[in-house]
């Protein structure tokens, strides 16, 4: 007996069992390959391998085209076997299900049902036309949302191929759309063809493309193509039909969406070079319970049991209370750093917001000295101080501040953190960490044209 005999047996028709037997010898054949070897059409190989992917006897790769695979013949026939075994199994758990009067099929679905059964089926899509098509099939199907993960050319595809209209009469429909993508100036005006029901957000951070329906499946682009205008012959994406591993990513999704920008704020840097984003303030740490209890002089720590009511120490507590509050809202500034509000971070966020856009209003100057220059006119003419920049030891700008922070004054706003905040934000901006200048502060001479130096330092 030869293993096309074994194979057979095992329920596999005739160009089956040839396919199997030609993958474990030559793994990794395209479908016109097999078919050759067959001697049939690629449509009847395909058919095979379809078949063959099912139980788990053919694996494919994301090429394209795609190249398809069987493990050795051995291991194939013992899956084979094992598949008929629990066959077999099934078979006979129905049977003494019938004999002893239970509905077989309601006890297997009930079975499942209470096991959370949730068995994930994959595809590999190649090819933008047809992954756009499925994604046109999530918009109908939907009955509740739709995520699309654009990254930062995604909403170009979108355009142009079929799912736009789907998506807008899902919107339309009362189904919950939601865009998450990284706003280019040269495709931002694409998202004016989104229906008005379209919730669009931006990140800086969103990179990768995809999907979601309904928590039900999930669309992960494997491969983009590096041309963003291009005709997606080589895009590659993953089809994951499983509720738990949707409602996973539903999550993620979930935890991204409330930090990122919506559009029409987003959309200001690029119709009003005007950087709106809201603007997330740190204002301290460390428990603020504590910061409350040491400033009113009270204990409100939560008790661990009931405890008698007492009006008049209820009362007496009330009027310390009171005039503690009284005293903490006539120290002004410094009844903030009391209740642990630090101005000083406060005020340097803020002034790193103000150099960012200040920046970005400046991004058209390619030059860098140029920059600088520009950067200094602005500094100078709103009264902040003087900048300069110096050659030795390494290219340097000098932070010149109107006044020596008091950094022990607690009734003082800090505004030189503000001051440097500009400054700081206004050289990051300009030049990120991946870039090719790194950004390294040292304190300067003290002086009031030299309070701290940046020294830009250009990677080799």
């Amino acid at each position: 007996m030869g293993w096309d005999q074994v194979l057979s047996f095992a329920g596999l028709n005739e160009r089956e069992v040839q396919s199997v037997l030609i993958l474990s010898s030559k793994p990794k054949l395209k479908a016109s390959e097999l078919a050759t070897e067959l001697g049939t059409t690629r449509l009847d190989a395909y058919n095979s391998l379809s078949r063959l992917q099912e139980i788990g006897l053919v694996t494919t790769t994301a090429d394209r085209p795609m190249k398809f695979s069987s493990p050795p013949i051995n291991e194939a026939v013992e899956r084979l076997i094992g598949m008929r075994k629990e066959q077999l199994r099934q078979v006979e758990e129905g049977y003494e299900t019938l004999l002893s009067g239970t509905s077989w099929n309601q006890e297997v679905a009930d079975k499942t049902k209470s096991a959370g059964f949730d068995e994930p089926k994959f595809a590999v899509l190649k090819e933008r036309i047809h992954i756009h098509k499925r994604i046109e099939q999530f918009a109908n199907d939907a009955n509740e949302r739709v995520v699309l993960m654009l990254g930062e050319y995604g909403i170009l595809h979108l355009h142009r191929g079929p799912a736009l209209a789907a998506i807008n009469t899902a919107a339309e429909r009362g189904v919950k759309i939601q865009i998450l993508a990284k706003l280019h100036r040269r495709t931002i005006r694409f998202f004016r063809d989104l229906h008005e029901n379209v919730l669009v957000r931006h990140s800086d951070d969103v990179e990768s493309q995809g999907a979601l329906m309904d928590n039900e499946e999930v669309l992960q682009m494997l491969n983009i193509e590096s041309n963003p205008v291009g005709r997606g012959k080589e895009d590659a994406a993953l089809s994951v039909v499983s509720k738990q591993f949707a409602i996973s990513q539903a999550n993620l999704i979930d935890a991204v969406w409330p930090e990122a920008i919506p559009f029409d704020q987003a959309e200001k840097r690029f119709t009003e070079q005007q950087i709106v984003d809201p603007l997330r303030i740190e204002i301290g740490q460390g428990s603020f319970l504590e910061k409350l209890r040491t400033a009113l002089g009270v204990d409100l720590q939560l008790p661990e049991e009931d405890t008698p009511f007492d009006p008049d120490a209820m009362l007496k507590a009330g009027r310390e209370v009171n005039s503690a509050r009284r005293q903490l809202g006539e120290n002004s500034l410094s009844s903030l750093s009391i209740l642990g509000f630090d101005l000083e971070i406060m005020m340097r966020q803020v002034g790193k917001r103000v150099g960012e856009e200040l920046a970005f209003s400046l991004r058209g100057i390619e030059d860098n000295i140029e920059f600088l220059n520009e950067l200094m006119d602005l500094w100078e003419a709103a009264g902040l101080g003087t900048l300069t920049y110096a050659l030795e030891p390494t290219f340097h700008v000098c932070v010149g501040l109107t006044e020596k922070p008091d950094q022990g004054n607690r009734d003082v706003l800090p505004l030189w953190e503000l001051d440097d905040g500009i400054i700081e934000g206004a050289l990051m901006a300009r030049y990120p960490e991946e870039g090719d200048v790194k950004i390294k502060k040292i304190p300067g001479s003290g002086d009031l044209d030299d309070i701290w130096q940046y020294h830009l330092l250009m990677k080799e």
